[in-house]
């Protein structure tokens, strides 16, 4: 599991406290029912940044019901707070993890209990080495709401790593020089999933390889949209002019859609292809 809230948001939240005091900090989140960490070894020479470290670290910030009680805390300690960069930085470093935050406004911050077709995939687990494939999920997670082309240039790049992946755990070789639509039928074809495939039950059934025909698209369009400028990975001779993070999210999605097919049939042990070697 991983951390909702960052812990670079969390440091910029500490260095704001500051500014507080170290009754209201003590209240805001023993209201909430965080007590202090006997056991902490933050160091600071500030009494107010090392009670704020002391509490922080009582939150579990991969429990989606913590992480809503520290955001509450978080609203209440910064209510009327006077606009500053710091404040910006803390708020912009909250919207990078996930959250909403009403600012300005009433300063309300919604946290992102729920990271939809981001959640951790859960065949990740089942595999030799899933660091590529975390690490673009991570990138898109940063970049979604902020930096669109960013997003879509990592929706890309994560379909090319779950290829990458899913060939190796067959045991087949990863032709290097293959463009994304390629990488993505030999992987496919590596599991038993490309419509032309045959097999017994609902794989081999009409209704599904329709439904495969359509996911086959998936990367020819992320893979077009890409070098089409509205992603990452090519410099752009000018400002990418409409691209908004509902876009991001369109190719994100289609992304996820495609792995998880992948990563949970290769994870499947009564899938065709385990069948087959």
């Amino acid at each position: 599991m991983r951390d909702l809230i960052s812990t670079s948001t969390r440091g910029l939240f500490r260095g704001l406290m500051t500014d507080s005091t170290v009754g209201a900090i003590s209240s805001a989140f023993q209201d909430e029912g965080f007590a202090p960490n006997p056991d902490s070894e933050y160091g600071d020479t500030s009494v107010r940044r090392t009670t704020t470290q002391e509490h922080l670290e009582s939150v579990d910030w991969t429990d989606p019901g913590h992480v809503a009680r520290a955001c509450r805390v978080f609203e209440r300690l910064l209510i009327g707070w006077p606009d500053s960069p710091y404040l910006e930085r803390f708020y912009h470093s909250l919207r990078r993890d996930g959250c909403s935050v009403d600012h300005p406004g009433t300063g309300l911050i919604t946290p992102p209990v729920d990271r939809g077709p981001l959640r951790p995939l859960r065949s990740l687990a089942t595999l030799t080495d899933p660091s590529a494939i975390q690490e673009q999920l991570d990138r898109i997670q940063r970049a979604i709401i902020d930096d669109p082309a960013l997003a879509i240039g990592s929706a890309k790049e994560l379909v090319e790593s779950t290829a990458k992946v899913v060939l190796i755990e067959r045991g087949h070789t990863v032709n290097e020089k293959d463009d994304l639509p390629a990488l993505a039928r030999a992987a496919q074809e590596a599991l038993g999933l490309h419509p032309s495939a045959t097999a017994p039950g609902p794989d081999g059934s009409d209704a599904v390889k329709k439904i495969l025909g359509a996911v086959t698209t998936i990367t020819i369009g992320l893979g077009e949209l890409r070098n089409r400028g509205y992603g990452t990975g090519h410099g752009a001779a000018a400002a990418r002019i409409g691209l908004r993070p509902r876009h991001a999210h369109l190719a994100v999605n289609a992304a996820v859609t495609w792995c998880q097919l992948l990563l949970d049939t290769l994870a499947d042990p009564d899938a065709p292809w385990c069948k087959n070697t």
